[in-house]
């Protein structure tokens, strides 16, 4: 037997076609980390490998959350992630994961503003708690490029 749950919260298919585009950026970022991890070699690459492993379990976890919520909306969680960008240099990696996040935290705003104007508290909370976390990703690989530039020099 099969039950379907009736939201209680209706949202716009714009809402729904928005979290689809933040469980593909979540994929992206997941396999892009677990490939950086996996591909990283050398004393910093070591270092820095361990971090993107971590913070590839910590996307993945977001883009589980992400998909629940649609799926109580009523709506279908894309499997296909946005196009993966891994750098030849750990440098290059950082640059394109700076750019990744960037990427994401406008539009996890932008969800967060588009739920409030259709009253999805619920979706709206769940993207400030994992913008919080979009926002320290971002300020680690910021922290950690300006490291390898400083040291690059």
């Amino acid at each position: 037997m099969n039950i379907q749950i009736e939201p209680v919260t209706k949202v716009s298919e714009k809402l729904k076609e928005m979290l689809n585009e933040a469980i593909a950026k979540e994929i992206q970022v997941s396999i892009q980390y677990l490939w950086q991890h996996i591909q990283l070699i050398g004393r910093k690459g070591i270092a820095a490998g361990n971090q993107f492993r971590q913070l590839s379990i910590k996307e993945m976890k977001h883009a589980e959350k992400i998909v629940e919520r649609l799926r109580y909306l009523s709506g279908i969680p894309t499997t296909k992630p946005s196009p993966i960008t891994v750098g030849e240099s750990l440098k290059e990696s950082l640059e394109l994961d700076v750019r990744a996040e960037e990427e994401t935290i406008q539009l996890y705003k932008k969800i967060i503003e588009q739920a409030q104007q259709e009253g999805d508290v619920t979706t709206g909370l769940l993207f400030k708690q994992i913008l919080e976390d979009e926002e320290r990703h971002h300020a680690l690989f910021t922290k950690r490029l300006e490291e390898v530039g400083r040291k690059g020099r």
